[in-house]
């Protein structure tokens, strides 16, 4: 007989996981609470679907993960980017690598991520169904029950769970029951709100190198920042949000950060390019003459942070005007209060405590036959593909337990 798999999710993780379960050996049933299924894979990426990330080095790769980066070491030694691609690439999707290392179809549609995995699933028999909550996974046995909220029952030989991250402790609630742990969730991957007027009239306006610090922190990140009608997103500050994700929830999102706007620079060279440009721009009107490559509309922003009058000739640049423009430039500060979710991107710092897990095949230590894939784990990464990649990556390796598994 066929060994009976309930996946509870039907998401990146728990679709991937289907698609390579065998079904020679396992018939399959995947249970999704939403109407539809992949609807996250659908709008990452803003529809194009950021499928995994260029890196060839698990060791570099492992960096994009503030939280599980030690497991995902040893996971992606099992299957890492590479062979991602050429799953997709084998089924009839074209992928492509972007100059910053994010992997798209070459479509820039994520349907046919969706396609690829949903005819994968389907071709082999499996069930899909939709519309249907988890209310508890109980052990008999070696056999497991899982109940669902319209009071159906279904038995299987092994449950994974790869539901996604949950934002409320008490939706782990059937977990717990089941014996596992929970470090408490906290949102990351989010934007900083902050309320001036002036810098939500520079939305849509971005900067493309910079550095961005918490203030009391040793901890920073580089990278572009784009202004919003709300504050501030872009790379540097949502890789910030990533790495910092429970200190800033334990500051209730109401913090002050500094912004270095040329970090490329020291204060000594950002004070002799502005003497070089006193010089050679001398009876020009110092918001007309730009000694850097930002834009007209950011040059005139930063001026008017630093007190620097619209009329002021860069000959008159001097003194304590020269030492404000230098360290707004160097060191801006601001506060930001709240968050804003990037996107529809919602990621989840928490989850199923790591220790009980076994990476070599995702299943759980405290229960046998009981396997955990995705973003439920207390695993998340930066933007660029990397939470689907270990999405791919701990759906793959549970699959490839269950088809070992007598």
């Amino acid at each position: 007989m066929k060994k009976q798999v309930i996946i509870i999710g039907g998401g990146a993780a728990g679709f991937f996981c289907a698609a390579n379960l065998d079904n020679r050996k396992c018939q399959v049933t995947i249970v999704e609470k939403q109407n539809k299924v992949l609807q996250k894979v659908k709008v990452s990426g803003g529809g194009r679907c950021n499928v995994t990330n260029d890196c060839s080095d698990p060791v570099e790769m492992i960096k994009a993960y503030p939280r599980g980066n030690r497991q995902l070491r040893q996971a992606f030694s099992r299957f890492f980017t590479v062979d991602t691609r050429k799953w997709f690439e084998s089924r009839g999707v074209r992928l492509k690598a972007e100059k910053d290392g994010r992997v798209f179809p070459v479509s820039d549609n994520s349907l046919d991520i969706i396609h690829a995995l949903e005819h994968e699933v389907t071709s082999k028999g499996f069930k899909v169904w939709t519309g249907v909550s988890v209310k508890e996974v109980v052990k008999s046995g070696d056999e497991y029950h899982v109940h669902l909220e319209n009071g159906n029952v279904l038995n299987a030989f092994c449950v994974v769970v790869a539901c996604g991250g949950f934002s409320k402790p008490e939706q782990y609630d059937w977990i717990i029951k089941a014996g596992h742990s929970i470090v408490s969730p906290v949102p990351s991957l989010f934007t900083f709100n902050v309320p001036d007027k002036a810098i939500h009239e520079l939305k849509g306006i971005s900067v493309e190198q910079v550095m961005v610090k918490i203030a009391g922190t040793s901890f920073s990140t580089s990278g572009p920042i784009l202004f919003t009608h709300w504050g501030f997103s872009g790379p540097a500050i949502l890789k910030l949000s990533s790495y910092m994700a429970r200190e800033l929830a334990d500051k209730k999102y109401d913090f002050s950060f500094m912004i270095n706007w040329l970090p490329q620079m020291s204060q000594d060279s950002l004070r002799a390019s502005l003497s070089k440009a006193g010089i050679s721009h001398a009876d020009k009107l110092v918001v007309n003459a730009c000694p850097f490559t930002f834009s007209n509309s950011f040059w005139i922003y930063i001026l008017h942070r630093s007190g620097i009058e619209s009329e002021l000739r860069w000959k008159d640049l001097k003194g304590k005007k020269v030492n404000v423009l230098v360290e707004k430039l160097a060191n801006d500060q601001y506060h930001a209060q709240g968050k804003t979710t990037f996107k529809e991107e919602f990621v989840t710092c928490g989850g199923i405590d790591l220790k009980e897990i076994d990476f070599k095949t995702m299943e759980s230590r405290i229960s046998s036959g009981l396997y955990f894939a995705g973003e439920i784990l207390d695993i998340d990464g930066i933007t660029g593909g990397y939470n689907f990649q270990a999405a791919w990556t701990t759906g793959y390796i549970a699959a490839d337990a269950i088809n070992s598994k007598d």
